[in-house]
């Protein structure tokens, strides 16, 4: 449930389909999530799972399958 949802934030964000979320969407590898949309996503994540990424994990968040494993330090369950 919880990667669907993070599934769907980021397709949101990105303005992408949900089919093109995968593990190994990586930041920078489509035009659509560049540093701009990095900040949105990064937002919109800490909003949709009442989190508060800190610096480091922002910046190491590089990929879909990042983001699931520095949301489950948070006590995300996936």
């Amino acid at each position: 449930m919880n990667e669907q949802k993070l599934r769907t934030i980021f397709a949101e964000v990105l303005g992408i389909a949900e089919e093109q979320v995968v593990d190994d969407l990586k930041y920078n590898s489509i035009p659509e999530w560049d540093s701009i949309a990095h900040m949105a996503l990064v937002a919109a994540i800490d909003e949709g799972f009442d989190i508060m990424m800190d610096t480091d994990d922002v910046i190491e968040m590089s990929s879909f399958a990042k983001a699931k494993e520095i949301l489950q330090k948070y006590g995300v369950e996936f």
